[in-house]
């Protein structure tokens, strides 16, 4: 399917923009209103850009109903402070609630059943309960248009950052299973990044490796290696030399005791199997023995 922005409806395309550009990381935004009251919303529309300066950046969407702006973007206009609380698991329905479009005078702090928690060096509050916080002032807003749905980027300088200690491993560095995180996906769907779904790839970047080209290319065209099996194969530095290590395998010799075309597949399966068990060393050994 393919699909061009002008064709289809506003709301059409925002939600196929979400299901793709997902997950999304999410800023629990406080604001504080010129007469003092604090202001809590979630925005989707977020990430980090630099780390010197210290940058952030959110977008506030016009309404699409009415292309009016959110309590966020006018308490930011007013102010140019906000606090970028992270959103965990165990805040996850409050801060969905939070994103009702309540009424200017009301605080979402309360209607979410939020602690505010003084800030440092910004007047907005921090939310208590959430696992870090961000204390920020506002560089640019930079409208993106005026229609329905068009974003306001809101560049925020870091100030302050705030960590439970309850997040942090031993050597002071964030456990991405202790702090929880939450996303969001497209429509009402969110993911919950802790778990089984996170995962390490390590890669050297500065390490040259041998890449799908520097594969032997029985390797290569495997039948049975998917590409994430092979990019595995391919981030060593080198091909390994064959040490014959494998040929005492009982699989290997079955294997090899098949035939050509048979004996390759049971030997591609063997390895991807000791490639998904993090074996990478095996794995070669096991493949090289078939070439």
């Amino acid at each position: 399917m393919t699909l061009f922005p002008e064709s289809l409806p506003q709301p059409q395309l925002h939600q196929y923009l979400l299901g793709i550009v997902a997950p999304r990381p999410i800023a629990f935004v406080s604001t504080l209103a010129p007469d003092g009251t604090p202001n809590l919303a979630p925005y989707s529309f977020f990430n980090c850009f630099s780390s010197n300066p210290p940058i952030v950046v959110f977008s506030s969407n016009r309404r699409a109903r009415n292309r009016s702006v959110k309590d966020t973007l006018s308490n930011i206009e007013a102010t140019g402070e906000a606090v970028i609380n992270a959103v965990s698991y165990d805040i996850a329905w409050q801060m969905s609630l939070a994103g009702v479009e309540y009424p200017p005078e009301v605080s979402e702090f309360e209607k979410a059943g939020l602690t505010p928690l003084a800030s440092e060096r910004v007047k907005p509050f921090r939310v208590a309960e959430s696992p870090a916080q961000l204390e920020c002032r506002v560089q640019q807003i930079i409208p993106l248009g005026d229609g329905g749905g068009a974003g306001n980027l809101i560049l925020c300088e870091v100030v302050a950052i705030h960590i439970a200690e309850r997040v942090l491993d031993a050597e002071s560095r964030i456990d991405p299973h202790k702090i929880d995180l939450m996303a969001r996906m497209g429509r009402a769907f969110y993911c919950r990044a802790s778990g089984g779904a996170v995962f390490p790839i390590p890669q050297d970047q500065q390490a040259m490796s041998i890449g799908f080209d520097g594969l032997p290319p029985q390797i290569r065209h495997s039948a049975v290696l998917t590409g994430n099996d092979l990019a595995q194969l391919a981030s060593a530095l080198e091909v390994p030399a064959r040490d014959g290590s494998a040929l005492a395998d009982p699989e290997v010799v079955q294997a090899l005791a098949e035939g050509a075309e048979a004996g390759v597949l049971r030997l591609h399966g063997y390895a991807q199997a000791l490639i998904r068990a993090g074996e990478l060393g095996r794995a070669w050994q096991v493949l090289l023995s078939g070439e």
